[in-house]
């Protein structure tokens, strides 16, 4: 697993946020001053300079459950509330559109030029916010510092990390419906023609090297058409990405609309509430959540959002939203009879803790001591 896709992974749905946000807020004829201070707000804490340098540290990806919570209560740093069912529908929306570019990268370092369509779209919506430019000009610099000097290699298995982070989420958007990119049961269809990843050929021709240094090309019909990628995309904080994935889907009046497949092939709660969390996780949600109670304001100008086209449709949504029980978030282990079990009782030794090694245990304290004292 790559220790460095966390901070893509969070960039990437922090600007299909932006986007749906976006979309919605115009939908719903939100005034232009609210509509703009919902979208500085989300952004200011999104890239708030000590979060996002703690995220940027190498550590693996949260759980699917702590990388939610993170978005819930990112989508409500400004003055726009959303119900759990709205709330539900921005996040499926986001990570099947992330999903979607993945799995569409031609060579897995595309992910950063689709990471930097984003930026290039977030620092449009910000522009008369200077203070805020100046953190997003910021997070350009950390994403080519971090990511432009990567080998192929270290590329490829930040790809793999993400599509396993994405590989049980089948969602069906109406938009991919539409456009015939997935399928009924929530999978994408993937084409089989078109552009080859920049630096390779277009398939069709095997080369022969004979020992004397002559060579003979043999010609096979590739099985589809295929065309030659003219340049390079662009890793500077401007230029040409030449890619159009990470950019704004919902620019055309386009429903934003999606519609959950069975609860028998979604995954289960528990599988995700048990999967391993990071450490760090903790940390970076109570600096978080610092972050958004500094920023908002004590200002009685609150208003809701509706993912939805109507009230009536969220309401139903949000009847038929599993109930998530406190028994669903917790791993219940019977160690009572370790004792009669050597090799139980071996393993819980080996699994126990020294109580003056706190290293991991402190540190959401010693994060927000770091944030109390600055």
């Amino acid at each position: 697993m790559s220790m460095k896709t966390l901070p893509l992974l969070f960039i990437n749905l922090g600007g299909e946020m932006v986007y749906i946000l976006d979309q919605r807020l115009r939908a719903q004829n939100i005034p232009e001053l609210k509509s703009s201070k919902v979208l500085h707000d989300i952004v200011s804490t999104m890239f708030n300079k000590r979060f996002m340098d703690e995220l940027f540290k190498p550590q693996t990806l949260y759980s699917k459950k702590a990388m939610r919570t993170v978005f819930d209560r990112l989508a409500h740093a400004s003055i726009m509330r959303l119900n759990a069912a709205s709330m539900d529908k921005l996040y499926d929306l986001m990570t099947m559109a992330i999903k979607y570019q993945v799995s569409l990268c031609l060579r897995p370092k595309d992910i950063l030029l689709s990471t930097l369509n984003h930026m290039d779209a977030i620092r449009n919506y910000i522009e008369g916010a200077p203070n805020i430019r100046q953190q997003v000009d910021h997070i350009y610099r950390m994403l080519i510092e971090t990511y432009v000097p990567m080998t192929p290699g270290e590329c490829h298995l930040m790809r793999q990390t993400l599509m396993h982070f994405f590989q049980d989420m089948h969602i069906r958007v109406s938009i991919f419906l539409k456009d015939k990119v997935q399928s009924n049961n929530g999978r994408f269809v993937l084409p089989t023609s078109g552009q080859v990843p920049w630096g390779s050929e277009v398939p069709g021709v095997i080369r022969l090297f004979s020992d004397d240094g002559r060579t003979k090309n043999v010609e096979f019909p590739a099985g589809g058409s295929f065309t030659m990628t003219k340049k390079e995309g662009s890793f500077d904080m401007k230029g040409d990405r030449v890619t159009l994935l990470g950019t704004n889907m919902y620019s055309a009046s386009r429903p934003v609309e999606t519609s959950v497949i069975p609860s028998k092939t979604t995954t289960p709660s528990s599988d995700i509430d048990t999967s391993n969390p990071n450490p760090l996780a903790k940390a970076h949600l109570d600096l978080l959540s610092q972050l958004i109670g500094a920023s908002l304001t004590s200002e009685k100008t609150e208003f809701r959002l509706n993912l939805f086209k109507t009230d009536e449709e969220e309401n139903k949504a949000a009847a038929i939203r599993p109930i998530e029980t406190a028994e669903s978030q917790v791993v219940k282990i019977d160690a009572s009879k370790k004792s009669k079990n050597a090799e139980l009782s071996r393993i819980m030794g080996e699994l126990s803790v020294d109580e003056g090694d706190d290293d991991g245990g402190n540190k959401g304290d010693d994060l927000l001591d770091l944030m109390d004292s600055a």
